[in-house]
């Protein structure tokens, strides 16, 4: 699938794929910042893509500044409508409590997944399904934690 990408700083970097066959494409740093522990900042990208009709885009985190830092997105998943022709950018959250977090131009920040995204038309009705309506009355974590 072709999915027009346009740079508007020349810090910015196309969205790549780590490996062959990945689903998320990485997105980069076009600036940086330092997020003290605790701290939320937006992170610019410097790229404007046109997710093709049909599709969304979802941004989400990278394990990897999860797991080894406590850097997240705020809005885990964030979402790209087809419409949308603006700059990306990145809520970045840093969790730990004790370490600043820097980031650099450059740096995979966040990955890109683009899905299908079905067109639907709701309708109002009286009864769902029985066993659904039966499930929904426990409310929602109703299967329990195990």
């Amino acid at each position: 699938m072709r999915v027009p990408f346009r740079r508007l700083l020349p810090e910015a970097t196309a969205p790549v794929r780590a490996y062959s066959g990945d689903a998320g494409y990485d997105l980069s740093a076009a600036e940086g910042a330092v997020l003290a522990p605790g701290e939320r900042v937006v992170v610019r990208t410097g790229i404007a893509v046109a997710v093709p009709d049909g599709y969304a885009g979802l941004v989400l985190p990278r394990s990897g500044l999860a797991t080894r830092h406590g850097v997240s997105l705020v809005n885990a998943p964030g979402l790209i409508d087809p419409g949308y022709r603006g700059e990306l950018m990145v809520p970045l959250i840093n969790h730990d409590r004790e370490e600043k977090f820097e980031v650099e131009i450059g740096m995979r920040i966040a990955q890109l997944v683009l899905v299908r995204a079905a067109e639907a038309n709701f309708a109002n009705v009286d009864l769902l399904t029985e066993d659904a309506d039966e499930r929904g009355k426990g409310g929602f974590g109703s299967s329990g934690t195990s």
